[in-house]
């Protein structure tokens, strides 16, 4: 059996490298969150007043609003990856990509929308 490593066919280099890029910083940023959220906090979980005040320091809304579109752009790419083994025509992919695009923009900016509104009700 043969690994294949390296972008498919209709896959170029950079998207193939993007996906592969996310998922190390999607493993990087899993570890911080976990153990922020966690692990340090007594009890393994943090309350409605802490996750407010935690908020509240500045990197931390820059790094969830990152986490979340490097998820995205990790799974979206793969979901892709995945379309493109079925073979698709390039009109089909063409749809694909638009919808993968839209459907992904759509979710990062809900959650960056609720990342700022963690924000200020932390601020209140």
């Amino acid at each position: 059996m043969l690994i294949r490593t390296g972008p498919k066919n209709r896959e170029n280099f950079w998207l193939w490298f993007t996906k592969i890029a996310a998922g190390f910083l999607i493993i990087f940023l899993l570890g911080i969150h976990l153990i922020v959220n966690h692990l340090i906090v007594p009890g393994g979980l943090l309350s409605y007043r802490q996750v407010l005040a935690y908020y509240q320091i500045p990197f931390i809304p820059i790094m969830e609003v990152f986490f979340l579109i490097i998820v995205f752009t990790h799974s979206f790419i793969g979901v892709r990856s995945i379309i493109l083994d079925l073979n698709p025509s390039k009109r089909v992919l063409s749809i694909v990509d638009v919808a993968l695009v839209s459907v992904a923009f759509i979710f990062i900016v809900y959650g960056t929308w609720l990342v700022i509104v963690v924000y200020q009700l932390g601020r209140l």
